[in-house]
């Protein structure tokens, strides 16, 4: 037997403990050298965990969901061993008071829908009941907590589904379902963050309307010819990166951050584009925002999109910014105030784009028109530089020339 750790990779300074998710393999499977055996998360990103060599799953010593630390050691991995080979009663997930005595353990394995976690192994021996009775709605038919409060709250497991067929919840209180999940650390991270962001910024939201005619007609006469040059689709967002860029250089405080008392002024553009994903919302950053050009700009913004998908963005792609914008319009977002992303001072809201009447030259015309929030750290930013700021934003993307003219 020779055996290999399988260890947390190395977390960011910023980061002191991550999750396990759910393992990709069992003891006793067959693995291949840099193999994903599972993914840790972290309140930033997703990491996954490849087989440091080829052999056999021998133990896993942390399972599913436990929280763990850079270096710890995950799991083990016998190379010498053949594939099919029995698992050691130690790799098993399941705890030993969840496991069935010994002798029947012998005659037959148990089987998965009887592995329990660990707190609902030790609710399963303090009220005496038998795992098998249990049905587990955990991944891979693995008992929860909220499993064993159900089948101890109900007649019969049987019954407590049929109460309420179409929730899928955990728990009965009261004798009505209830389902109590723990927050990803993704999402644990960003409620802290925006009630810091709430509790430590003075936040105000300034509110104007762009007529995007411009800017779809200009898109609508290059799009494909974008597209075959490029190789990338000319959206919007790039243009609402151009305007907000254009605005943050003449009014600088927008791109500022607070330290203590003192303000820091950035002389760079880096800009935070939210980015809805399976995890939930994440900011990756264009990084020199006003030397990237529409295209290289939609290109960035494309792959910041798979990657969020795939769960595939990195500290790198997540870390700093200057400036945010968050675009609620894919979503059918009408009006909203978004919450400033700390330390920064300012954060601009788009919405979707309406047909609308609107005044022009004393007539009632239609225009597709977009309503921009722009919510700012009243601390360091006055009411002037904001609506002056958000002019600018308005006043390039109705007429988009300017952007080119740098005017």
């Amino acid at each position: 037997m020779a055996l290999i750790d399988v260890v947390v990779p190395q977390l960011s300074e910023s980061i002191e403990e991550a999750t396990l998710l759910t393992w990709k393999k069992k003891p006793g499977e067959a693995i291949a050298i840099d193999e994903i055996l599972i993914e840790v998360e972290t309140d930033k990103v997703v990491l996954e965990v490849p087989a440091p060599a080829a052999g056999v799953l021998s133990e896993i010593v942390q399972g599913d969901g436990a929280t763990v630390t850079s270096g710890q050691v995950l799991a083990r991995i016998d190379t010498a061993a053949t594939a099919g080979a029995a698992a050691p009663a130690a790799a098993a997930p399941a705890p030993a008071a969840a496991a069935p005595a010994p002798a029947a353990a012998a005659a037959a394995p148990a089987p998965a829908t009887s592995i329990a976690m660990p707190a609902a192994a030790k609710l399963l021996a303090d009220k005496g009941i038998d795992p098998a009775s249990v049905d587990g709605t955990g991944k891979g038919g693995r008992i929860l907590k909220g499993d064993v409060l159900a089948a101890g709250s109900a007649p019969a497991p049987a019954a407590a589904k049929a109460a309420a067929p179409s929730v899928d919840a955990t728990t009965l209180v009261d004798g009505r379902p209830e389902q109590r999940v723990p927050m990803t650390r993704l999402r644990a991270r960003v409620a802290e963050r925006l009630l810091q962001s709430q509790a430590e910024n003075a936040i105000l939201t300034t509110f104007n309307e762009v007529n995007m005619k411009a800017v779809i007609d200009l898109r609508n006469s290059y799009k494909d010819k974008f597209e075959k040059e490029h190789g990338v689709k000319l959206g919007f967002m790039s243009f609402f990166v151009k305007a907000a860029v254009a605005a943050l250089k003449k009014f600088p405080l927008l791109n500022a951050s607070v330290d203590g008392k003192d303000i820091v002024y950035h002389g760079y553009f880096d800009i935070g584009i939210a980015v809805s994903s399976p995890r939930g919302l994440v900011v990756p950053i264009l990084r020199n925002a006003d030397q990237l050009s529409l295209a290289g700009i939609e290109k960035k913004i494309a792959e910041f999109g798979q990657k969020a998908k795939e769960g595939k963005l990195g500290l790198d792609d997540l870390t700093g910014g200057t400036f945010s914008i968050s675009n609620g319009g894919v979503f059918g977002s009408f009006f909203s105030t978004p919450i400033i992303n700390p330390p920064q001072s300012a954060i601009l809201g788009v919405h979707a784009t309406k047909d609308r009447p609107v005044v022009e030259n004393g007539q009632i015309v239609i225009r597709p028109i977009n309503y921009l929030a722009l919510s700012y750290d009243h601390r360091i930013i006055d009411g002037r530089e904001a609506v002056l700021g958000l002019v600018a934003m308005k006043e390039a993307l109705e007429d988009p020339q300017r952007l080119l003219l740098e005017i």
